[in-house]
């Protein structure tokens, strides 16, 4: 578990930090480092090694950040926002610059670690490139062309059924009886009529009406 690191702001963070808010007339003589307040890149090594296992990138969501476990405080005031918004953010280099800064603002006193690591301030500067970018930002992901859709197939209309052929009706078979079928005759009304009943006239007529006893035409003879 790391110890808890830059929780004594000194008074020459707290200007900076207000500084930052209504101008950096005051912050610029605060915020350079000499060869009298830094130390060599082995130092800082050491000082890392104690502060977070020499983990450069590290973020554990305590507060602190980076190698050298700077609050975002320490390092906006320390001016490590010009390399990256958090020190885990920017590169081993920038990161030892900035702390050279914090250094000859606050003094070792900034670290916990600055005994184990044989920080103090009358140091040569350390040799450090801190380039021009951020470095530990991931490039944007560059997206795989989207491939289009192919164009959808109109639906195949299917084919109007075939209509089918009507099959002819026979024609009513006449008869040869004695009384002629007229419009809205029924086999009960005939054998009313002639005072007999539907089935006897039926089974006289069998042959003519057909299966269906309720059906019969206009113009069949039956005999009655």
């Amino acid at each position: 578990m790391l110890k808890g690191k830059h929780r004594r702001p000194s008074k020459a963070v707290r200007v900076v930090t207000l500084a930052g808010v209504a101008g950096a007339a005051v912050a610029v003589p605060l915020m350079t480092a000499g060869s009298a307040n830094a130390a060599s890149v082995a130092t800082w090594d050491k000082v890392a090694q104690c502060e977070s296992g020499g983990n450069w990138s590290i973020n554990t969501g305590n507060g602190y950040y980076g190698g050298l476990q700077f609050n975002n405080q320490s390092w906006a005031a320390a001016g490590g926002t010009k390399y990256a918004p958090r020190a885990d953010l920017a590169t081993k280099d920038q990161q030892i610059a900035t702390a050279e800064k914090l250094l000859a603002m606050q003094g070792p006193g900034a670290w916990s670690c600055a005994g184990a690591g044989g920080l103090s301030s009358g140091g040569p500067a350390a040799q450090v490139d801190t380039g021009s970018g951020q470095a530990q930002q991931q490039a944007p992901k560059q997206e795989a062309p989207k491939q289009q859709a192919a164009p959808q197939q109109a639906p195949k209309q299917q084919a109007a059924p075939k209509p089918q052929p009507v099959q002819p009706q026979a024609a009513p078979k006449q008869g040869h009886g004695n009384y002629t079928v007229k419009s809205g005759d029924t086999l009960g009304k005939i054998a009313k009529a002639h005072g007999t009943n539907w089935k006897t006239v039926y089974e006289n007529n069998k042959s003519t009406v057909g299966d269906n006893a309720d059906l019969i035409f206009p113009g069949q003879k039956l005999e009655v």
